[in-house]
């Protein structure tokens, strides 16, 4: 052991050997939906949970990619599906859910109008988006829906609605629903035709 007084340096110990530090593992870096090169995986892993198979995908590159966030619509990938093969809807058209809805909607929206030709141009217009996207949540694949809101006033006429269509009896159908008030009568038609 060694003595140490007052004001006297220490004895130099060895310095410790520094071991280099093993780099630090680099985070891998997650690819650009805007690279040519990861832009067709990315979009297969955001689509593997749907119900069709992406049989391609067309990226929407050209030579600049500057304006992508300008005009995104342009920018959204040209899907094609592979064909399922599939004859029948996965979720049938059901016309009595779809009719309570449809009942709903107009019984809240004219409540209180009177009849006025001017303000039902637009209000059949709002009408018949509100109740397209009310069908729309029901989330019956593979349906078109043309929807038709009709209001006709009381003057004590009669009156004969008729309509054509090519029809799968099998899973095309429709609903008509109807709102009365004293001056006039509203018709929700819903028609909704399977698309194979």
């Amino acid at each position: 052991m060694e003595k140490r007084g007052r004001g006297a340096k220490p004895s130099p110990s060895p310095a410790p050997q520094l071991q280099p530090t093993p780099p630090s593992p680099r985070r891998e870096r997650k690819p650009s939906m805007f690279e040519r090169e990861a832009y067709t995986q990315i979009l297969k892993e955001r689509l593997r949970d749907s119900i069709h198979d992406v049989q391609y995908v067309e990226p929407p590159f050209d030579d600049s990619i500057v304006d992508l966030g300008k005009e995104w619509k342009s920018a959204l990938a040209k899907l094609k599906f592979a064909n399922s093969y599939r004859m029948e809807p996965l979720k049938k058209f059901q016309a009595h859910s779809v009719e309570t809805k449809v009942q709903q909607i107009l019984t809240e929206n004219l409540r209180d109008v009177k009849y006025d030709d001017k303000v039902f141009s637009r209000l059949s217009l709002h009408l018949a988006d509100r109740i397209l996207s009310a069908v729309k949540e029901f989330g019956y694949h593979r349906y078109k829906f043309i929807i038709k809101v009709l209001f006709i006033q009381k003057t004590g006429q009669a009156i004969h609605i008729a309509s054509r269509w090519i029809w799968d009896v099998a899973w095309d159908s429709w609903v008509a629903v109807k709102h009365e008030t004293e001056t006039y009568v509203a018709l929700a038609l819903v028609f909704a035709l399977f698309c194979e």
